[in-house]
């Protein structure tokens, strides 16, 4: 696989997929109280969350998401709003939307469209979080983690990796951003962010190999 700036070799791509089939959660989708679709830079959570809303799995939904330097050119009005855009445009009724506009990290997500709701007067007991696939495990971890009321299911469009870069584009930032949430997932636990979660020895040293590669630009720094 080639990007405009890398080649990615056979044994690098085997390592990506790996790590993307760990941040898949593998979740059945069925009815919850209410969505929760997480800002990010591809619109197909948006179009993902309006098919899932047609197929009757929840009667409202909340679009989180500001900006951030990602997604300030995509979405220069914010994720949320863009999102909630496309998904009128697809036939979701304005009336089960909420758009909370602020949020510019995972746990603000989760924080700000809780409190959403609660002003709506939604107190939800079960929530779907729809996301992009190599964030499911990250957003899940941190919904238990902040949110421990709830029982959390992940949704995201069923994609493999391979499809996934060629809906979006380059295949060495699709890799440095899941290296990234990787990253998080063990790291955030640490940082009372997220619930610990297990990572099997054949993950990290996927996680290991791609970081010494220099698939590290979305990496936090300690």
């Amino acid at each position: 696989m080639v990007d405009d700036a890398r080649t990615i070799t056979q044994e690098q791509w085997r390592h990506a997929e790996l790590i993307w089939e760990y941040h898949r959660m593998h979740h059945k989708a069925r009815p919850r109280d209410v969505a929760i679709a997480l800002g990010c830079n591809d619109i197909g959570v948006a179009m993902y969350t309006a098919e899932l809303y047609h197929a009757g799995l929840f009667p409202a939904l909340v679009f989180t998401g500001g900006n951030s330097p990602s997604t300030a050119q995509v979405f220069p009005r914010g994720e949320a709003v863009h999102f909630r855009e496309r998904a009128l445009e697809l036939g979701v009724p304005d009336s089960v939307i909420l758009v909370e506009p602020q949020a510019s990290n995972t746990g603000q997500n989760i924080t700000f469209s809780r409190s959403l709701l609660a002003e709506n007067g939604i107190v939800p007991t079960t929530v779907l979080l729809v996301c992009m696939s190599y964030m499911e495990r990250r957003a899940f971890a941190t919904t238990r983690k902040l949110w421990p009321d709830v029982e959390p299911l992940c949704a995201s469009a069923s994609l493999s990796l391979g499809d996934y870069v060629k809906e979006n584009g380059d295949a060495g930032l699709v890799i440095d951003m899941m290296v990234g949430d990787l990253q998080r997932v063990m790291e955030y636990p640490k940082r009372g962010f997220a619930i610990d979660q297990d990572v099997p020895s054949a993950v990290r040293d996927a996680y290991d190999s791609l970081v010494a590669a220099e698939f590290d630009s979305r990496l936090i720094q300690s």
